[in-house]
């Protein structure tokens, strides 16, 4: 054993190896320490801790028995075996070298767990996930930032848990560095929710599904296209309800959330918007099975079936973009961002914002001229030129956050499928066209979900 040590030490591989496997084991037990007291909290953590350090540990391991074995061919081939210098702590010299190596080497292994542990903090980052690949990710980064969830990071939704998690997510991850550092990434970025975790593991760690909402008051402004900008509000009283603990019962919109009944259904594209089949079981054995009209059974036999869940209708819950200039300057009309006081501005801003631009800082600078030119041909002026330039600003905010013309996204890219005034949403099932095979459609009676006041 003796002589196979020294044979490692003098082979300059099993030198390299004895070295990475050491700093390895004391970076493992470091960061693993910090792990255990909760000082680490990053999902990203199992991938450095459990999964990288041990694999340059091995790797060390696996190159001490290489450099055995090439310094064996050496004596072999007979060459001279290569010698270490003489050491002798005797020397005063020799001391203060083998102190500078020691403590040299307890300083290098501090660095590394230090950049190590700030690798983690970074890669589970909003700048990491957002702005690293800043075109790529640039309408997904502004529209989370602007969003409800904006202070949720990006790696508690798109992150597993455990180790099958952070390694699924990380060959994702470089399948998207390749296709990002080539240039031949999708635009815009598709939304397979495929990829995603199962929501058990990210909506409901904040959210519960088996809650009882109630109503809740929605109030939706319009505009019109004359001088005054008239506004016309509806206010929408949405059944949200909820189940009834523990049964298949429930009133209201979250109905589809109870956890007792199981619903399924086949989507004939990958957006979900063609959904040819639904399938409902309760709790009391009782099954019904929905097809679209002009659907057989031969027609959704063998495709893939997905339970319903929350991303089902909650379809861009972190990234939302508007769905029209309409929807979003009488929203913005509504919540007295833009000053209606400014002569025929909700026709102005949503044309402007109707242009097509071939880049974003074209479209801002069109988006300025294009309103100062159509409210300064109706005279008189009834507004101050601050409030026509915080008008302009609230516009080219509005274009910013929701068009994007390198990734080819506009308006209605992402639809939302909350609701159905601004896609399909409801209507992909409820239509009164799924019928089981007696004729009982899946209803479409409007006020089971809301109702007009």
């Amino acid at each position: 054993m003796r002589v196979t040590f020294a044979r490692a030490l003098r082979n300059p591989v099993s030198a390299i190896g004895v070295a990475l496997t050491t700093a390895s084991a004391l970076l493992f037990l470091f960061l693993f320490t910090l792990h255990i007291f909760g000082f680490l909290q990053s999902p990203y953590v199992g991938i450095l801790v459990f999964i990288l350090i041990p694999a340059v540990f091995v790797a060390g391991l696996l190159m001490i028995p290489v450099g055995v074995w090439l310094e064996r061919r050496r004596e072999a081939a007979g060459l001279e075996p290569r010698r270490w210098p003489k050491i002798d702590l005797n020397d005063p010299t020799h001391r203060r070298m083998v102190a500078f190596i020691s403590i040299a080497t307890v300083a290098n292994v501090l660095i590394l767990s230090m950049a190590s542990y700030g690798a983690v903090e970074y890669s589970e980052s909003q700048p990491f996930c957002g702005e690293l690949c800043h075109t790529v990710m640039e309408p997904e980064f502004v529209a989370h930032a602007d969003g409800l969830h904006g202070r949720v990071h990006c790696v508690q939704c798109h992150v597993g848990p455990g180790a099958g998690g952070f390694v699924a997510a990380k060959l994702n991850g470089t399948r998207q560095f390749w296709l990002a550092a080539t240039g031949t990434y999708p635009r815009p970025i598709p939304t397979p929710v495929e990829t995603l975790p199962a929501v058990q593991n990210t909506c409901e760690q904040c959210h519960r599904p088996d809650r009882f909402v109630g109503d809740r008051l929605d109030v939706i402004y319009d505009h019109a296209n004359d001088a005054a900008n008239t506004e016309t509000k509806t206010t929408v009283r949405l059944h949200v309800g909820g189940p009834i603990s523990g049964t298949g019962s429930g009133i209201g919109i979250h109905w589809h959330m109870n956890l007792a009944n199981e619903i399924e259904y086949v989507a004939l594209d990958g957006k979900r918007e063609n959904i040819a089949y639904v399938r409902v079981a309760t709790p009391d054995g009782s099954v019904r099975e929905f097809f679209g009209e002009g659907v057989k059974e031969s027609d959704v036999a063998g495709k893939p079936r997905r339970r319903m869940s929350c991303l089902d209708c909650h379809s861009r819950p972190a990234h939302t973009f508007g769905s029209s200039p309409a929807r979003a300057v009488d929203a913005a009309l509504g919540q007295g961002r833009l000053n209606a006081k400014i002569p025929f501005i909700r026709r102005e801003a949503v044309r402007a914002l109707s242009g097509s631009y071939p880049t974003q800082a074209l479209g801002l600078e069109a988006i300025e001229r294009e309103i100062r030119k159509g409210v300064n041909a109706n005279q008189p002026h009834t507004f101050e030129e601050s409030d026509l330039r915080r008008a302009i600003e609230v516009t080219q905010r509005i274009y910013r956050d929701n068009v994007f013309p390198s990734m080819k996204v506009g308006w209605g890219t992402y639809p939302n499928q909350l609701g159905h005034t601004e896609s399909n949403g409801c209507f992909r099932c409820h239509d009164d066209s799924h019928k089981t095979k007696e004729g009982v459609a899946i209803s479409q009676d409007c006020e089971l979900c809301h109702t007009i006041e």
